[in-house]
């Protein structure tokens, strides 16, 4: 898929204008601090939002629109935001291997090919410090196979993140963009 062609096209049925709201909603009780990486972070609403609570957030995306956009947008006084045109799966791309203590996942995991999901969960546990934490919002009820967004289980993730990755919680957030009610789970992981 041409993801920077959807951007210049606007279609982007994803893009919904504000932070993903179980990532508010998690937020609330829970604090994130240190470094977070954001792939596919598209406008930037979900790395504003963690820089806005004091993180250092860095979304990468590949889509030089999306990005181009996301620097337009004012960003928060707290914290700090940095934006990097990069594949997140490809080991060359200098984002910066074991340096981040958090890496938040919401719809680039299910926009990969089900058959690259073992390269993302090892990108993943690279660019996170040892012991660093995965929190990811999975979509794990679509009924469309055929993607993207491809669907998932949490047992899927659950086998394919275990060899590296801690499991600490499961859950259904009860916050959601209109439409998506019942198709996400969330999930908090520890680098082991």
């Amino acid at each position: 898929m041409d993801w920077d062609q959807s951007y210049r096209s606007n279609e982007t049925p994803w893009e919904r204008g504000e932070p993903a709201p179980p990532l508010v909603e998690y937020l609330e009780s829970h604090s994130i601090t240190g470094r977070v990486l954001v792939p596919g972070c598209g406008l930037g609403h979900d790395v504003r939002f963690l820089a806005s609570t004091g993180c250092d957030a860095v979304g990468v995306d590949l889509a030089k629109t999306a990005l181009s956009r996301a620097r337009a947008y004012i960003e928060p006084e707290r914290g700090s935001v940095n934006y990097q045109l990069a594949d997140v799966l490809d080991s060359g791309s200098g984002i910066g291997d074991g340096s981040f203590d958090y890496v938040f996942e919401h719809t680039c995991f299910c926009a990969i090919d089900p058959g690259r999901r073992k390269d993302y969960v090892k990108a993943v546990q690279r660019l996170l410090k040892p012991g660093g934490q995965f929190l990811a919002i999975l979509f794990t009820n679509l009924d469309d196979p055929n993607g993207p967004p491809f669907p998932t289980s949490y047992a899927e993730v659950e086998r394919l993140f275990s060899p590296f990755f801690v499991g600490i919680r499961h859950w259904k957030p009860t916050r959601f963009y209109s439409g998506r009610e019942n198709e996400e789970s969330m999930c908090l992981m520890r680098r082991s």
